[in-house]
């Protein structure tokens, strides 16, 4: 099998461009339509008579750095420990409560909206008709259209990455015929004056030391006039208007004004900036396409389609744009040389936004990036990389001054000025952050096979996250086996055996499953690098240690160390199975019985949970090869907890949920988590025909599959580097070796792999 074959272009040619659309304009905030730069960003409503963009730059942001000292907690580990050992946990909870927690605290911020842009047009008297709002996800514009007083209008805007600027064009059929008054607003915290003849400046400092915010929008009519009125661009019978608005802060500059007047003065003309902004989104965009056959809902609006899966009705076509949509938001909402997705991506409408609309990161801001390997966007994840990478620093300081170790630890949140713990009850305390974030840098070499990454920017990270627990990890005296804690298990509790509900443990599920995630990748990259072979055994010698995952009473596997009653047995998290996701620790092939156990917890815990945690079952069922309950939890994600507009509901918004959810389809299509490459190993029974394009696998490999009927059909692969990868289907394997830069296309016939073109099976 060592000929080369050609190519079999798998795009979805049949199914119309991605699109959402609407017959009526956002009534609110949740119902606008998001579009964003990676940087800059805006909500837009699609307004008829009066347009309201929401608008938002990603660094604008309340308070500053600081560090609260908490000696206490480090001189009252031991006893902490000790007590849990000895199964006193209500007095170890009382304990923690008072020498353990570190409550919210002002300078810690939140991050807040960068204001509004309020258009306010002079239309004729009389009815609207043929109004439609769209967002094209192949192109990245928000568009409105209507007809009024014999005249179409039309309106678009899209956030430019070349040009980084925010873009409003206004057209009209008849020439003469746009008149409008522009204004920047603000609720607080913010003036807005005349800047030159054609511009406004909005300029703003947010509370508790935060950053200084500057704002800039220009008019630039074709035909007609444009003048200043009550610090409000008045434009009047214009034939077309093109609107250019820059943002930028003191977290980047300290001249953000002038930054924003360099940006509006070297943009080009409004068609040039539309095709440098299509030339770089699609760049992105287009490397993956994804077709499932169904009935063709094209020309029933997105609103409606949701509500009739809330009802109960398939709709694969739109999954499949949940997918691009899903895609679509990380593009537009992180981007190389920037900050990292935040909770709500980019677009925040509140001053004090549902928690602080920060990186969480004991699941929220991991899921975010959940998608960027399988959905061919691994770029994208450099600024979570960079994030982890500016809190080393400060993660030191943690390590040192709560438990007196080396290496650097997080605990359950941070933010822009990198502070590492806000803990208001002892139920959070929990350091495994910094582990999981590094295991992120691990997976990206495992998906690109990049040894240069791996060498100057994982290794560091992955090696210093593990001497925390070198120093860290207690034997327990009943088992000497080591763990980790005190810890809970992600805002999740028990009762213990003496009633009291309570939420710490010695080495409960999640936590270990981290640091045996953690440590074998050290091991791994290691020897892969040839370096650092002390380290390397030291590393083994603990993973020897370490305490199993065990299962109890009812066949599931065991959220603590040992078998407590569950406080809330259906709370939405579900941490102890991050061993079967995103970890690897847990499959169907390698380790059966902790597979069949991972099942009976997600049966026990049941389908009910918020948006994120609905997607994160959406990656569970995949992993164990079950597409028909993933689909029916993804199924239940649209429906449930999804908003009009297509972003995850919480509720509140927040868009782990919509990364998560993307993930888990692309999960049902493709894994390469246990070291082969598995097609179609979660397909729904309702997606019998479809085609997906350009999805990435580990190992630098980028793959087309095609299937009709429920059964795979064709694919290609074309590897990165010079490879041999095992390719599985069902109970069929294939290897095939590949040169970098090659591809190879086969067809599956009657349980064969047999290469395209071939006119019988290849032995």
């Amino acid at each position: 099998m060592k000929r080369a074959v050609p190519f079999l272009l798998l795009a979805a040619s049949a199914c119309a461009e991605p699109l959402l659309w609407y017959r009526q304009p956002a009534a609110k905030w949740e119902e606008a339509l998001p579009v964003g730069n990676g940087r800059l960003g805006a909500m837009v409503r699609g307004g008829i008579r009066e347009e309201v963009l929401h608008l938002n730059e990603n660094s604008v942001w309340s308070g500053h750095p600081y560090f609260i000292e908490k000696p206490e907690m480090r001189e009252n580990l031991p006893r902490l420990r000790e007590l849990l050992f000895n199964g006193k946990y209500g007095e170890a909870e009382a304990l923690a409560q008072r020498t353990m927690t570190i409550r919210p605290d002002p300078r810690y911020g939140t991050y807040k909206p960068l204001g509004d842009l309020r258009l306010e047009f002079d239309l004729p008297a009389g009815e609207h008709s043929g109004y439609r709002r769209s967002l094209d996800l192949d192109s990245a514009v928000a568009e409105s259209t209507f007809n009024l007083g014999g005249v179409t209008y039309t309106r678009r805007v899209f956030a430019s990455a070349p040009s980084q600027v925010l873009v409003v064009r206004l057209e009209a059929s008849r020439p003469g015929s746009i008149s409008l008054s522009a204004a920047l607003t603000r609720e607080k915290e913010a003036t807005t004056v005349a800047n030159g003849p054609d511009m406004l400046l909005m300029s703003g400092e947010c509370d508790n030391g935060g950053v200084r915010f500057h704002a800039l929008l220009r008019a630039i009519p074709s035909g007609g006039t444009v003048t200043l009125t009550n610090n409000k661009l008045r434009i009047t019978a214009a034939d077309s208007v093109t609107l250019i608005l820059a943002a930028n802060t003191s977290y980047r500059l300290t001249d953000p004004v002038g930054l924003s007047k360099a940006q509006l003065t070297a943009a080009p003309l409004f068609d040039r900036l539309l095709a440098g902004h299509l030339k770089d989104y699609r760049a992105w965009f287009r490397r993956v396409s994804l077709r499932l056959e169904g009935p063709d809902l094209s020309e029933v609006p997105t609103d409606e389609r949701l509500r009739r899966i809330a009802a109960g009705a398939a709709d694969p076509q739109l999954a499949a744009d949940y997918f691009q949509f899903g895609r679509y938001l990380l593009i537009s909402s992180s981007r190389p040389g920037g900050l990292a997705a935040n909770l709500q991506g980019l677009w925040n409408p509140l001053f004090n936004p549902p928690w602080f609309s920060d990186y969480t990161i004991n699941i929220n801001a991991q899921m975010n990036y959940w998608l960027a390997g399988p959905g061919n966007l691994a770029e994208l994840e450099q600024p979570l990389f960079a994030l982890t990478e500016s809190l080393r620093e400060p993660g030191r300081r943690t390590a040192r001054d709560r438990f007196g170790a080396r290496g650097f630890a997080l605990s359950t949140r941070t933010n822009i000025w990198g502070n590492t713990d806000l803990r208001g009850t002892s139920g959070l305390l929990w350091y495994d952050s910094a582990a999981w974030l590094a295991l992120h840098f691990w997976e990206a070499y495992r998906f690109s096979g990049d040894r240069a990454f791996l060498r100057s920017r994982a290794w560091p990270v992955l090696r210093e996250a593990a001497e925390f627990y070198f120093d860290t990890l207690a034997e327990d005296p009943r088992t000497h086996k080591l763990v980790t804690g005190p810890a809970a298990s992600p805002e999740n509790t028990f009762l213990a055996p003496t009633g009291e509900k309570v939420s710490l443990t010695m080495g409960p599920a999640m936590s270990m499953e981290i640091v045996r995630e953690l440590l074998t990748a050290c091991v791994e990259a290691s020897r892969t690098l040839g370096i650092d072979a002390p380290f390397r055994a030291e590393a083994e010698s603990r993973l020897a240690r370490l305490a199993p995952l065990r299962t109890g009473s009812k066949g599931q596997l065991l959220e603590w160390s040992e078998e407590f009653q569950e406080s809330d047995p259906h709370h939405r998290h579900v941490s102890h199975l991050f061993a079967l996701h995103p970890a690897a620790q847990i499959t169907p092939r390698g380790t059966p019985e902790l597979a069949s156990a991972a099942r009976r917890s997600l049966e026990l815990r049941g389908d009910a949970g918020t948006g994120w945690s609905t997607a994160w079952k959406v990656n569970f069922w995949a992993r164990l090869g079950d597409g028909i309950r993933a689909a029916e939890l993804l199924q239940r994600l649209l429906g449930a907890s999804t908003l009009p507009n297509m972003l995850d509901t919480h509720p509140p918004f927040q868009i782990d949920g919509n990364f998560g959810g993307a993930a888990g389809i692309a999960e049902m299509l493709l894994q390469s988590h246990t070291g082969e490459i598995d097609l179609l190993p979660a397909l729904p029974a309702k997606w019998t025909g479809g085609a997906v394009k350009g999805l990435r696998a580990r190992g630098g490999y980028t793959l087309d599959l095609e299937w009709s009927t429920g059964e795979l059909r064709r694919f290609s692969i074309r590897s990165d580097h010079d490879a041999t990868p095992t390719i599985r289907h069902r109970t069929w394997v294939l290897r095939s070796k590949l040169k970098a830069g090659d591809t190879r296309a086969f067809e599956f016939r009657n349980g064969e792999f047999i290469p395209a073109g071939a006119a019988r099976p290849a032995r």
